[in-house]
């Protein structure tokens, strides 16, 4: 079985095209797109790595990510940010969160999946 993966976007195209680029590369992917149903199956399925946005309907994906590193269930998954708010504080409100990254908006169709398995486990 392939690495699981959660992407968590509230704009369907973002989720759609993240989610092709993943299965074509051999990952099984579960999709959110509010924080909330994010917690629900990250709790769930146990992913590998959790790509998230920062800017949800519900809640700000940095919150979701510190619910997640308060679980001993879930605190060891890796947080990838795939977001376009790499400003100064975007930074800011990321670097605290352990085991986590960013990946800035739009994403590079032809290296994504290379840059969010870096920050995967072996």
């Amino acid at each position: 079985m392939g690495k699981k993966v959660l992407v968590v976007d509230d704009n369907a195209n973002n989720l759609l095209l993240e989610k092709d680029l993943l299965e074509v590369a051999g990952f099984t992917v579960f999709e959110a797109e509010n924080a909330a149903d994010g917690l629900i199956i990250t709790r769930r399925e146990k992913p590998d790595i959790v790509l998230m946005d920062v800017r949800l309907p519900d809640m700000r994906g940095t919150e979701a990510a510190r619910i997640l590193r308060r679980d001993k269930e879930t605190a060891d998954i890796p947080i990838v940010f795939v977001t376009s708010s790499v400003m100064a504080e975007g930074i800011e409100e990321i670097k605290d969160i352990k085991k986590s990254g960013f990946i800035g908006k739009p994403i590079n169709t032809r290296t994504f999946v290379e840059e969010i398995s870096r920050f995967m486990k072996p």
